[in-house]
């Protein structure tokens, strides 16, 4: 189907228009499949793909909450912050991906305007959450390997503090759009809802709010992730160097330099198409863009719910004893033994 270099305006949506449809009502997103965005394969390629992701996602993120809250030992600060990335990424999953496969199987959102404002602030709500979560977890892991306010000691009420700021942070970048400033409507081929990064008219001021999640909600935060990974780099550098015969020194280097490096690329991963997108759409406006590679951003974001998980919780050796412990795959030696191999690297990193 050929299209005009316009798409259409309306309350709850913006659409490319087919040269030869002259309503665009006929063509809302909330009432009839959107073939004429693409075909029917690639909607259900991606109705799979989401349903894979609330699946495993819901799954590996609820086993996290559960395991500690069934294991003591694993109620440390650091532990805190990964519990609230699993609840941020259980909200990505359980309403944004489950709701994007029953959309993406049907070609359209079937649940009306209502449930798209509603599902596009919890999804945003849980990735702030799932990102300010990212920058914590370093900024942690700073304070407590390199020291930079001494003899300060990170508490498990300093975490909670700190997870609390991130419930705050993510209100304040998800709620503005339920009034007024900005927009949820459907994105990409209007089977999951986001902010509007369309659209230039003066009655939501959307330019201004994209601008203010690029950099308060994106160029802030990777900065300080940066700025903490290397200061930690450079320590663990400096200590290995120190300790250069020491093998279990050398070997905790290894394994932070590797975290570091899988923290740093998941967090792009996450968020950079994301960002790029929008930053592009808001500098290019007029421009036409096919809406199948502007859904590309929402599903590395919804993503994030599995390939977090991964690096922050299965790459920790006691969370990942605790699991294989609760689904009766592994014993008590296994665990005593990651736990001594946890409080060794934890001297100089994450793990």
């Amino acid at each position: 189907m050929k299209y005009g270099r316009v798409m259409e305006l309306q309350e709850d949506f913006y659409i490319p228009i087919p040269l030869d449809t002259d309503n665009i009502t006929s063509l809302s997103p909330f009432l009839v499949p959107q073939d004429h965005l693409a075909s029917s394969g690639i909607f259900y390629m991606m109705a799979v793909f989401m349903f894979f992701i609330f699946i495993v996602g819901t799954l590996i993120n609820a086993l996290t909450v559960a395991c500690t809250i069934q294991n003591k030992k694993l109620r440390s600060h650091l532990n805190y912050i990964l519990v609230n990335l699993a609840v941020s990424n259980l909200l990505v999953a359980g309403v944004g991906s489950f709701t994007a496969c029953c959309s993406f199987s049907n070609k359209y959102f079937i649940l009306g305007p209502l449930a798209c404002r509603i599902e596009g602030f919890i999804a945003t709500l849980g990735g702030m959450v799932s990102l300010w979560s990212l920058c914590v977890i370093a900024f942690e892991r700073w304070l407590v390997i390199c020291k930079p306010l001494g003899t300060f000691i990170f508490k498990p009420d300093h975490a909670i503090a700190c997870c609390v700021s991130t419930w705050v942070l993510a209100l304040l970048a998800s709620a503005p759009p339920l009034f007024g400033w900005s927009r949820y409507i459907p994105e990409g081929l209007q089977c999951s809802c986001g902010p509007d990064w369309y659209t230039t008219d003066n009655k939501y001021n959307n330019e201004s709010y994209v601008m203010y999640l690029f950099v308060g909600h994106f160029a802030i935060p990777l900065v300080l992730i940066i700025f903490c990974y290397a200061q930690l780099l450079i320590t663990l550098k400096m200590a290995a160097k120190a300790q250069a015969e020491s093998a279990s020194t050398q070997k905790a280097e290894r394994e932070v330099t590797r975290m570091v490096v899988l923290m740093v690329v998941g967090f792009l991963v996450c968020w950079l198409p994301y960002a790029s997108f929008a930053i592009w759409v808001v500098n290019n406006r007029g421009q036409p863009f096919d809406l199948r590679f502007a859904s590309i951003p929402s599903v590395f974001s919804k993503a994030s719910t599995v390939y977090n998980p991964f690096i922050y919780v299965l790459l920790n050796k006691q969370f990942r004893a605790c699991m294989m412990k609760m689904m009766g795959m592994g014993g008590a030696d296994d665990e005593e033994s990651s736990t001594s191999s946890v409080t060794e690297v934890s001297k100089v990193g994450p793990a």
